[in-house]
């Protein structure tokens, strides 16, 4: 019949898709971080076991944000989709 199929699926919000709740903290968080690094733009010296470097502070920063984004890449893993119990 026109008009009066229930076949549809139910139009999901996009604030309310589990994928993107997880992805807005992740976003918030990285844009306070990038402009965090971005402020801080002084020369520093680091060592990092015997060598010596002097760069830019921000550098040093976007280093370590890139290499602990890295390991959260690598220890999180993907669930596995839950089914969902019928409806008795």
């Amino acid at each position: 019949m026109a008009g009066t199929s229930t076949d549809h699926k139910a139009h999901t919000p996009f604030l309310s898709r589990p994928g993107v709740r997880r992805l807005i903290p992740f976003a918030v968080i990285t844009a306070i971080a990038l402009v965090f690094i971005f402020q801080n733009r002084t020369s520093v010296e680091i060592r990092l076991l015997i060598p010596e470097v002097t760069m830019p502070l921000w550098g040093a920063l976007l280093i370590a944000w890139g290499l602990g984004m890295l390991a959260c890449a690598f220890t999180v893993r993907r669930r596995p989709k839950r089914h969902s119990r019928q409806q008795r």
